[in-house]
């Protein structure tokens, strides 16, 4: 059976990135100018991209590295990388 990383240190991040989501929320709610809210969604999207990148890079460091012992592990798993960068173009 195959063992997924722990991805646990990303909690703190997303919490934070809640917190912000929460604050929008408020933004909007108070009728702030818009310009100030779509800095704020900027950040969050930057935010999530970060956490994005943290779970690839451990994706690639673990999961994938470990694919190569074998030949069919190792073609499913850059199949599956494909798949995922062609699903997610931006």
């Amino acid at each position: 059976m195959e063992q997924h990383p722990n991805h646990l240190e990303n909690i703190p991040r997303l919490n934070r990135i809640v917190g912000q989501i929460e604050g929008i929320k408020k933004m909007i709610e108070e009728g702030r100018y818009c310009p100030d809210i779509i800095y704020q969604l900027r950040a969050i999207r930057s935010a999530v991209k970060a956490v994005e990148s943290n779970i690839l890079q451990k994706h690639l460091q673990t999961c994938v590295a470990q694919s190569f012992a074998s030949i069919e592990d190792k073609d499913k798993k850059i199949e599956e990388l494909k798949n995922l960068f062609n699903r997610f173009d931006d």
